[in-house]
């Protein structure tokens, strides 16, 4: 099994196996559009459930209980205020949290001790605290701060390195479909927006610009001085990147995702809501997500703008021509066998020669033994 795997990754990296990718691209385009329409319809009818981090209230923890039921602390908060609508989760297997909203200090001594009453433990195993909403806006503040900054740093450095501002803008575009995606996850689930969602959210665009970047390097390497020769498009050296590189991305999405999906598991399961839970949803998905996005969004984008480059359609559009003519056909008429594909720079290579190693082949010398 081993052994197969190893094999189909070195037939990409030469070209002896390939996906067309990138002249697919329209595909993934459909996918990623209905990924972000999905998620902004969600947001528009759903919404997030921001936590009490962000809303502001108050918040009662229940320790050493023999039973996790709920209605005893409706019941508990409603004899104090009738109109409160409190949230009650589970944590672990023996600790209730009960959050509401602003209550006076009277209000809170008197909910812990119907608490108390209503679970039969000490006053003292109910801890209480009071969050206030400014806290909250500052938080959210701070958040959207560092997302453009992130965001900005990322422009900067990826037009610097890659000396291209089209890689910027597809990795930019490619990182919103990731975070709008991870977010619409959140309100289709359900679970509270905490802090530690935040952190999560930032976390998975620095793990997807990573991949990206990676992708875009090969891409690079392999498109330098593609103006130069007639052998492949740019479309068709991109493609080739994408499925060198392609076994890198499937291993490091999927060592990443097993200890976040184990983290997941015991946070949902066994510890219950808390900051484990929040941070590992928004790594999963981002991360999945990220991973989708890296293989089948950032480079098609990027091709996609350097094809409206007036030099780079007219080397595409020869290229076109030359191969529409030792096949006999109109030139003028789209040829998926001829056109756009890694398969057709690989028929083009001289016997023996593979799409990583392709060369020129070099003119015998002339003249008298």
């Amino acid at each position: 099994m081993a052994s197969g795997f190893a094999q189909w990754g070195n037939d990409l990296h030469t070209g002896r196996k390939s996906y067309n990718i990138v002249g697919r691209r329209r595909t993934w385009y459909i996918i990623a559009s209905c990924l972000v329409i999905g998620s902004g319809l969600l947001l528009l009818t759903k919404g997030l459930n921001p936590g009490i981090e962000f809303r502001g209230g108050s918040q009662f923890t229940i320790t050493g209980i023999s039973t996790t039921a709920q209605q005893p602390a409706v019941d508990a908060v409603t004899s104090v205020s009738p109109n409160e609508a409190a949230r009650i989760s589970t944590v672990g297997t023996n600790a209730l949290r009960v959050q509401t909203a602003n209550l006076s200090n009277p209000q809170v001594e008197k909910v812990r001790d119907a608490l108390a009453v209503a679970y039969g433990v000490p006053v003292g195993d109910v801890a209480s605290s009071f969050i206030g909403p400014s806290w909250g806006a500052d938080v959210s503040s701070k958040a959207i701060t560092g997302l453009i900054v992130f965001l900005a740093l990322v422009s900067v450095v990826m037009t610097i390195y890659f000396r291209a501002w089209r890689m910027a803008v597809a990795a930019l575009l490619a990182l919103a479909h990731d975070l709008i995606v991870t977010v619409g996850v959140y309100a289709l689930v359900g679970w509270e927006v905490t802090p530690a969602t935040a952190i999560g959210f930032l976390t998975i665009l620095g793990y997807s610009i990573y991949d990206t970047v990676v992708v875009f390097d090969k891409v690079r390497e392999n498109t330098n001085g593609v103006l130069n020769q007639s052998r492949a498009t740019y479309a068709e050296m991109a493609n080739l990147a994408v499925n060198q590189t392609l076994v890198r991305s499937i291993n490091t999405s999927v060592v990443a995702l097993l200890p976040v999906s184990a983290i997941l598991m015991v946070g949902t399961f066994i510890l219950g809501p808390g900051t484990l839970r929040d941070i590992s949803l928004a790594l999963f998905v981002g991360m999945a997500i990220g991973t989708f996005s890296s293989i089948f969004l950032a480079t098609p984008l990027e091709v996609t703008l350097r094809e409206r480059e007036p030099a780079m359609a007219a080397h595409t559009k020869r290229i076109r021509e030359l191969r529409a003519r030792a096949a006999g056909a109109d030139p003028s008429l789209p040829n998926a066998a001829l056109v756009g594909t890694t398969a057709a720079y690989g028929a083009h290579l001289l016997p023996g020669q593979h799409l990583g190693t392709a060369s020129q082949p070099k003119r015998r010398k002339s003249g008298r033994k």
